[in-house]
């Protein structure tokens, strides 16, 4: 039978350890640990979900990791075509984890209305592009299909739908300058067959996603040339590697980047989001584990005569330390338990109603995006009991200075 854990249940069954002095003390002490915990959760989980959702759209946007010609100078525009004639095209043999590669090329151009103008980036795909993130984000109409011939339909963002009052159905003006500007530009009639909003104003604000087939024509590409590749992978953890090996499996012609390389910026600025989630979970279980230590003390002084009543009946005090870390154990778990139980309904009522929203310009999203895995949900829960616990051990040594003699008659 373990006695330490027998008789710290029968403290915290006892009716006048909930009316104590030290039950106040005990209450401040769960409810850190439920509040820490809960803003544990809410920082790993935002903070994780703004790091995912923003690399989906900019991988959305340029695939992660794009293969161009090295004279294109880290343009957005693709000036010198690459042929489609390539050992990694259409499918990468040579590397493992590659999801997709789809040709694309991109092009200025304006748009012109009747009251309005503005420019744009003219982004051509081809049958091979996945229009999985597209779907994603579609608000209106559908999605193009384009195959062999030449398609006028395109998609726009609503807020180029909205600046320039391009409504779904609609047909409008695009001009393309020439490279000789005493000729007049080219002229494309396009249809607006779908609406997205991808909720990152940088792209949603520029790209008209078209028919490759345009850009071919108007720069006299021949038909197996285009602007350059994209290339999906499975894990964006292993984007470094993968984008070394890609580099390494192409022509000495071809220049390969990842989307870490084409938007540093950004992908620092979201990197500073894990120093944030650390410094947060550092906070709170030190502020869990001072509460703890504070209700441990007390519990000690409150229990002084049983301390002396048990060294004088035999008890070491590695035995009586146990009983108090086991009354603090319990007092852990309490906290933790009603600290996922407010967590998890914080995170799915935001996950699934999007109640708390963002500034797009600023963070790229328009809603505050969810991270949800129990594995780091279980992790977080055990490293904050053991600390905690790690912690108590130190001020529970006071046990052993208690004596007997002394702590019996202690009033």
């Amino acid at each position: 039978m373990n006695y330490e854990l027998f008789i710290a249940k029968r403290i915290i069954a006892a009716k006048q350890y909930k009316s104590s002095i030290s039950s106040p003390i005990i209450k401040i002490a769960i409810i850190a640990i439920a509040i820490g915990m809960v803003i544990m959760m809410i920082a790993i989980s935002t903070g994780i979900g703004l790091q995912q959702k923003i690399r989906e759209k900019l991988s959305g946007f340029n695939g992660h990791i794009q293969i161009t010609n090295f004279d294109n100078n880290n343009s957005e525009i693709t000036l010198i075509p690459v042929s489609k004639n390539q050992d990694f095209y259409p499918e990468f043999i040579n590397v493992s984890d590659i999801k997709n590669v789809q040709v694309f090329a991109t092009k200025a151009g304006i748009i012109r209305t009747e009251t309005d103008f503005e420019g744009v980036i003219f982004k051509g795909v081809s049958s091979d592009y996945d229009w999985t993130f597209f779907k994603e984000y579609l608000v209106e109409g559908k999605l193009p299909n384009y195959r062999n011939e030449v398609s006028f339909e395109v998609l726009i963002s609503s807020e180029i739908s909205n600046r320039l009052n391009i409504k779904l159905g609609e047909e409008f003006n695009i001009l393309f300058v020439k490279d000789d500007p005493f000729k007049a530009p080219w002229l494309r009639v396009l249809k607006a067959i779908g609406i997205y909003n991808s909720g990152f104003q940088d792209f949603d604000e520029n790209y008209v996603i078209a028919d490759i087939k345009h850009i071919q024509k108007m720069n006299k590409w021949e038909e197996d040339e285009v602007g350059g590749f994209e290339v999906f992978i499975n894990d964006f953890d292993a984007i470094n590697k993968k984008s070394k090996e890609v580099y390494e499996q192409t022509a000495s012609t071809l220049n390969s980047q990842s989307i870490i390389e084409k938007h540093p910026d950004i992908f620092e600025w979201i990197g500073l989001f894990d120093t944030n989630i650390y410094i947060i979970i550092a906070i709170m279980i030190l502020v869990a584990g001072i509460n703890m230590i504070t209700a441990l003390l007390v519990l000690i002084l409150e229990r002084t005569q049983m301390v002396g009543i048990l060294k004088a009946l035999g008890s070491n005090n590695t035995s009586i330390r146990k009983v108090f870390l086991y009354n603090a154990s319990y007092l852990i778990l309490r906290g933790l338990f009603w600290g996922n139980l407010i967590g998890l309904t914080i995170l799915l009522l935001q996950k699934y109603l999007g109640l708390v929203t963002l500034n797009p310009e600023t963070y790229y999203v328009n809603t505050v995006p969810i991270y949800l895995d129990f594995g780091y949900i279980i992790l977080l829960n055990i490293g904050t009991l053991l600390l905690c616990l790690l912690m108590l051990i130190i001020p529970s040594i006071v046990v052993s200075k208690i004596s007997p003699a002394k702590s019996i008659k202690f009033e």
